[in-house]
């Protein structure tokens, strides 16, 4: 897995960048496991996401999914064009 692993109160201290392939798509039936996973179980998911720094892996709770994001703990919202891997 690639990325530099960060912890998720340092997310806002990045600017989260799109990635060079949308994987929304292919992500989507991941990240909706991921948040069933966070809502019944409190169980974590690593994230990976591009910002202009490279690639940031986080290790966190997936509260909610949208259309267009993933909602973490504090209200953290990674947009899921940014999303490189995602691991259960």
């Amino acid at each position: 897995m690639i990325g530099q692993i960060i912890e998720k109160e340092q997310i806002q201290d990045y600017k989260i960048i799109s990635a060079a392939v949308d994987k929304s798509d292919v992500l989507h039936d991941t990240l909706f496991a991921a948040q069933r996973l966070g809502n019944e179980f409190k169980s974590k998911t690593t994230i990976v996401f591009q910002t202009e720094d490279g690639p940031k892996r986080v290790e966190t709770t997936v509260w909610s999914l949208t259309e267009k994001y993933i909602q973490i703990k504090s209200g953290v919202l990674i947009p899921l064009k940014s999303i490189l891997e995602v691991e259960l």
